[in-house]
């Protein structure tokens, strides 16, 4: 995907990834049953269907992380987000979602703060976008949760206005 990164720009994206589960935790409180339910515009996901994803997404997230680390060259499979949230029932109750949320990152941050240099470098295939590091996986990750907390500030904003 893109250069290699220093160990400052790691740290960095490592210290996002570790506060992701509160920041999500914030943009959460006291939502009301009508706010988890609405949406920014039409066809965007609601702040239920966000936190569902983000259980799906960061525990294949731990799984694709570890397996990298664990095997050489791994063939990681994409899935489709979109038929996640649409098929596995996004009316269920948040709470076990922001549990296996918060525990994928939890298991997975002190692991990463374990990496040695040349560990960094492994790699694997992605199935959707080929050459898949460790540091193309902070990438996404780092940054994952807090996309999805302005997403679900704008789409409760929508209720107070």
């Amino acid at each position: 995907m893109m250069g290699p990164m220093d160990a400052a720009q790691r740290n960095a994206l490592i210290a996002q990834y570790e506060d992701g589960f509160q920041i999500i935790v914030t943009a959460l409180a006291g939502i009301t049953d009508a706010e988890q339910e609405a949406r920014e515009a039409p066809g965007e996901w609601s702040s239920r269907e966000i936190v569902h994803h983000l259980a799906d997404s960061e525990m294949n997230a731990a799984v694709r992380v570890r397996l990298i680390i664990a095997q050489d060259a791994p063939y990681l499979v994409g899935y489709d987000q979109e038929a996640f949230v649409r098929r596995l029932f996004a009316d269920r109750p948040i709470e076990p979602s922001l549990a296996a949320f918060a525990a994928a990152r939890a298991s997975t941050a002190p692991i990463l703060r374990l990496l040695r240099e040349e560990q960094w470098r492994r790699s694997g295939m992605h199935s959707e976008s080929g050459l898949y590091t460790i540091e193309d996986w902070l990438r996404i990750y780092g940054n994952h949760a807090h996309d999805h907390a302005d997403q679900i500030r704008r789409a409760r904003a929508t209720m107070a206005g």
